[in-house]
């Protein structure tokens, strides 16, 4: 492709990861007018639970498709799911369509999420320019990020929540035509039998261990366990099954490659550890200090603006420093994050839980940055578009499973609570961390609430840190002979 065809190309795969920025922060300015229009508060944690499905399931799945019929028609249809969910999300009368399109939105962003990085590999065959290239994905992540909760806001206050997600259909349809014009695939799609068995073993595998660890609390323990050990049984299946195909699904030689198997590792753990800090620090400043909503959502714009940065100075430190330093520099930025959440008192203001919130962002963003590089050098060619797509589906099952942990944590720090003190209900505490409604809370009872709600988020920060201190151990086990090089 000549220059302006590449620009062009970039252009869509940020579009792209734009539209899954938004889509990240802007619900969650959406969901109460959402659960309040279609009468469905009993299903609001799957609004943000089926988008993660759909996502995991099926990343896999799309990097074999781009093999099928080629990176640039899989990237095309992806958007088109994308733009569909969406469609179909501001048309929902009920939950029930609702929930459908969302799904379907999830499977899209599967695609969108995985396919960009598989392009740039293609593309951008030097290292430093690709570098720079996923830089400027992250960013745009990043950045969307930082814009969906006063985007959301304005417009479910200004017209109704069914535009958070109407935004989303000129913007994918103009990635998609930026990609019709302009994308010349220089490899072409390889016309191997599709691996059916291997795609319905893992589909099947993964939504019935998610499903069991979204359901966690949520229904009796029998029923969560025989879900995750199904699940767990179909995916040793899976694994037995794709060693003897010849094109599987994931490539099994591709656990033998160490290097590859600790970046996916540094992968879990990071992405795992981060989730505490982004999920949580809004959480903080409302039920802790007594911030209102708007304020609470704040606490991350300096986080996602470091964030930003991260993504953007890595490539002018990589070409001077070696990796292990790197890594170890991003897990060191966020220790300073979770552990300093940690040791500060109950009643640290806005500014101090902000400014410990930076440090997190700006390692997320950097250490993104060097993993998926590494992932698809270490991989190396053949195996590139497999791993960059594991690499993406390791992310999003690190934070649907820590996600359940976290919120098992903070239930079980508020039962203890609740069982210790008596006057005080598990009703009491969920009314905490909304303004609004604190206001209608005893206040001689609201020193204790907090107190209760503060264990909870210290324990969450605690296994935090234990995960990044685990992160800084691999960084030495697999990166450690090369810090010189």
């Amino acid at each position: 492709m000549n220059k302006k065809q590449i620009s062009m190309v970039t252009f869509a795969m940020i579009l792209a990861n734009v539209m899954a920025g938004l889509d990240s922060t802007i619900i969650n300015t959406a969901i109460p007018a959402i659960i309040a229009d279609l009468h469905g508060i009993q299903f609001m944690g799957w609004i943000i639970a089926l988008m993660l499905l759909g996502m995991s399931v099926f990343t896999p799945i799309w990097s074999k498709v781009g093999e099928q019929i080629g990176n640039k028609a899989a990237f095309e249809l992806s958007l088109l799911f994308f733009v569909v969910g969406s469609l179909f999300q501001g048309l929902a009368e009920n939950m029930y369509f609702f929930l459908v399109a969302r799904t379907i939105m999830g499977i899209g962003a599967g695609g969108m999420g995985s396919i960009p990085y598989i392009m740039a590999g293609y593309i951008f065959e030097n290292i430093k320019k690709r570098t720079k290239i996923l830089g400027y994905l992250g960013a745009s992540f990043s950045v969307a990020a930082i814009i969906g909760p006063l985007a959301g806001g304005y417009l479910v206050d200004t017209l109704s929540w069914h535009w958070v997600f109407y935004i989303n259909i000129p913007i994918g349809l103009f990635a998609v035509l930026l990609s019709v014009l302009y994308y010349r695939e220089t490899r072409p799609a390889q016309k191997s039998r599709f691996d059916l068995v291997g795609s319905f073993l893992v589909v099947i595998g993964l939504v019935l261990v998610l499903l069991g660890i979204q359901l966690l609390g949520l229904t009796s323990p029998v029923i969560i366990w025989g879900l995750i050990v199904a699940g767990i049984i179909l995916l040793v299946i899976f694994f037995k099954y794709e060693s003897k195909v010849k094109n599987p699904v994931i490539p099994i030689e591709m656990f033998n490659n160490k290097p590859l198997v600790g970046d996916l590792l540094l992968f879990v753990f990071t992405w795992g550890a981060f989730l505490a800090v982004n999920t949580y620090l809004p959480m903080w400043a409302q039920g802790l200090l007594g911030t209102t909503a708007l304020i609470g959502g704040m606490t991350l714009v300096p986080n996602s603006i470091a964030d930003t940065v991260g993504t953007q100075v890595v490539n002018q430190m990589k070409a001077r420093f070696s990796d292990y330093w790197l890594i170890l520099l991003a897990i060191v930025c966020m220790l300073i994050s979770s552990f300093g959440m940690v040791v500060i008192p109950q009643n640290s203001n806005f500014w101090i839980i902000t400014f410990l919130a930076t440090f997190s962002g700006f390692g997320v963003g950097f250490v993104f940055v060097l993993l998926q590089i590494k992932v698809q050098v270490d991989a190396r060619e053949e195996n590139m578009a497999e791993a960059t797509s594991l690499s993406y589906l390791i992310r999003i099952l690190a934070q649907t499973v820590m996600a359940a942990v976290y919120g098992v944590i903070m239930n079980m720090a508020l039962a203890r609570g609740v069982s210790q003190n008596h006057g005080i209900t598990m009703n009491m505490l969920n009314k905490l961390s909304d303004a609004k409604a604190a206001k209608s809370l005893p206040v001689e009872l609201l020193p204790t609430m907090r107190k209760i709600f503060y264990s909870g988020l210290r324990e969450i920060m605690i296994c935090a840190t234990i995960l990044l201190v685990i992160s800084v151990g691999l960084n030495v086990y697999y990166n450690g002979k090369k810090k010189n090089s």
